[in-house]
């Protein structure tokens, strides 16, 4: 799948099938994180990769909105370090990335926001992240188990004004 295609056709998933995510594809989408931007080009982000089931069935007990969490084979837990300069872009973007990565492999994700939530403190407890580690965004990753009902996408001219607002 091309970049444009994936970017246009991506939608948030939240029914997944128990299948597998291959190793080498994971990595694949793990590496695009690796090589988004960040503010300075300080890298200072940590990506937390949870496959085992019941560790996944306690996120989607503590995440408010990620109760899918548990049906999707993998979550990826997205978290910057207090040296980063622009944190949530940082986050942002790694996160993106992987999501757009997966969706060229014909894979389902959806983003769960996690900074300063009421869940943070209790997933950041749970991966035992060390001090000065934010948690900033976790999404589920796998073979979608159907359809998407996302509503409609705004058209592009009720979203873009050229030269003034």
């Amino acid at each position: 799948m091309d970049t444009i295609q994936a970017i246009k056709s991506r939608r948030s998933v939240r029914a997944y099938k128990p299948d597998p995510i291959p190793q080498e594809v994971l990595d694949d989408i793990l590496d695009c994180g690796r090589l988004a931007p960040t503010g300075h080009n300080s890298q200072n982000w940590r990506f937390v990769v949870m496959t085992d089931a019941a560790m996944r069935a306690r996120f989607a007990q503590e995440a408010m909105y990620g109760k899918f969490f548990e049906q999707a084979p993998v979550c990826i837990v997205v978290f910057t370090g207090k040296e980063a300069t622009t944190p949530m872009e940082d986050a942002s973007a790694a996160t993106t990335a992987m999501m757009y990565a997966a969706q060229a492999y014909g894979l389902g994700t959806c983003w769960v926001a996690s900074f300063q939530r009421a869940h943070s403190n209790a997933i950041k407890e749970l991966l035992g992240a060390p001090e000065g580690w934010e948690l900033m965004t976790m999404f589920a990753l796998g073979v979608p188990a159907g359809g998407s009902n996302m509503p409609r996408k705004k058209a592009l001219e009720e979203i873009v004004a050229y030269n003034k607002f």
